[in-house]
């Protein structure tokens, strides 16, 4: 019987500060960076891939929490792995010494997502089919044995969980098609990250509108004059039939972000997006009911299924970001994306991140075929960096991601990734500042 052998781990980091990707309010000069996590069997060749996002200092320590996960791993049956997907998840989240470091949140959660996420791929991998595909193809009984309803059932049952899928199976199949045919629609972040220059968050901006994007996002929150000076250009740029959104990272106290977002009303948000605290329910609700109809939105950071629970049962929300790499992989991201169902709750992924694009297409298409059957105003976030690394990246087509076809997460990296970006020692990592900066 086949067992998992090892599970290695990799700092690994990509300098975008240097040219400013990804800059924003609360985040200036982020590092793009990822503790991958390869789950090798005995099997040659075959292996699960999966990774936890962070922005450059303390990778290390998120690479160190899912070392301290292999104790969990290493020695198991792949059958005790891909054959239970629930319980291999349960027995790390139950884990009562790792769960005093949480419980379910912050760097052990987000390493048991790594881990967790690893295996879905694998299973992915074993079956032959891209996750979307793995995850549509599981009959609802299925599905739901993944999932962990502790704290939800007042909200959502296994009972309502299995009425809801059994609604949307029968047009799984006319759904699949049409997403082969038709792909799932992008939103990009490109244009808009704080650090660019007006000239270039134009140049991006109209570029994207030609490249078939309907929504563009602007990062916000430094400076109010500026945000509206900036969003006010942007309009200008792109014209009134494109959507703009904005993405404040947590930047505003309540009162702040009410003040400020009353500046922006004659651009037409789309959506504000963490105006506030990820953590403050009553914080989003109340920002919500001040500036209404302006959307507001939250998710990126969101730690698990407990808070999006809330967001939803106090109308906090009018859409949300999921994070493939936030909470605890993919069985917790299926759990938030049925509650997101049961309310009538958008979702609108989070995708700025190395891999994270990768990832989150997955979930979404999933949710597309096997949950909601709606993907009419939702998108997936789209940043248009660092694909070049994945042996499986994303495909954009007209501003609509094409449905991987390629077994497994989308997640495994190139051995040149690994072997320049790895930090310290990566070449990248060594050569001089100014020399990296040239080139």
């Amino acid at each position: 019987m086949s067992k998992i052998t090892a599970l290695d781990t990799y700092d690994v980091r990509f300098p975008t500060s240097r040219e400013l990707d990804g800059s924003d309010a609360m985040n200036p000069d982020p590092d793009y960076s990822a503790a991958y996590v390869v789950m090798r069997t005995d099997q040659p060749g075959l292996a699960g891939y999966g990774l936890a996002f962070t922005i450059g200092r303390g990778n290390d320590v998120q690479k160190a929490a899912i070392d301290a996960l292999a104790g969990h791993v290493v020695g198991l049956s792949l059958d005790e792995v891909i054959g239970d997907l629930g319980g291999f998840s349960m027995r790390m989240v139950g884990d009562s010494q790792l769960r005093w470091l949480g419980p379910e949140k912050g760097v052990m959660h987000m390493a048991i997502g790594a881990v967790v996420n690893a295996a879905w791929d694998l299973a992915a991998r074993v079956a032959g089919k891209p996750l979307w595909r793995f995850i549509a193809d599981m009959t609802p009984e299925q599905l739901v044995a993944t999932l962990d309803f502790r704290y939800l059932t007042d909200a959502l049952t296994p009972e309502e969980a299995l009425t809801m899928l059994h609604a949307a199976a029968p047009g799984k199949a006319g759904r699949i098609e049409q997403l082969l045919r038709e792909g799932y629609p992008a939103y990009t972040t490109s244009p808009g990250w704080l650090g660019y220059s007006d000239e270039k968050m134009q140049r991006l901006a109209r570029e994207a509108v030609a490249q078939g994007f309907r929504t563009i996002k602007l990062k916000v929150g430094m400076n109010v004059e500026d945000d509206v000076r900036r969003c006010q250009l942007a309009r200008a740029t792109v014209g009134p039939d494109i959507a703009i959104a904005v993405d404040a990272n947590q930047r505003w106290n309540v009162p702040d972000a009410i003040a400020w977002l009353r500046r922006l009303v004659d651009v037409q948000l789309k959506w504000v997006e963490e105006p506030t605290s990820p953590d403050d329910v009553l914080g989003h609700a109340a920002i919500r009911k001040a500036v209404a109809p302006v959307p507001i939105s939250t998710g990126e950071h969101t730690q698990n299924r407990v808070i999006f629970k809330q967001l939803f049962q106090a109308g906090a929300v009018d859409l949300v970001q999921i994070d493939a790499a936030r909470v605890g992989g993919v069985n917790e991201n299926l759990a938030i994306l049925l509650l997101a169902a049961k309310f009538g709750i958008r979702v609108y992924p989070h995708a700025g991140g190395v891999g994270l694009c990768e990832l989150v297409q997955h979930l979404a298409m999933a949710d597309f075929v096997a949950i909601t059957g709606k993907k009419e105003d939702r998108a997936i976030e789209f940043v248009d960096h660092l694909h070049e690394h994945f042996v499986d990246p994303v495909v954009i087509r007209n501003g609509h991601y094409i449905a991987p076809q390629a077994p497994g997460f989308s997640a495994q990296m190139h051995a040149n990734t690994l072997a320049q970006y790895s930090y310290p020692d990566g070449p990248v990592w060594c050569e001089p500042l100014d020399a990296a900066t040239a080139q």
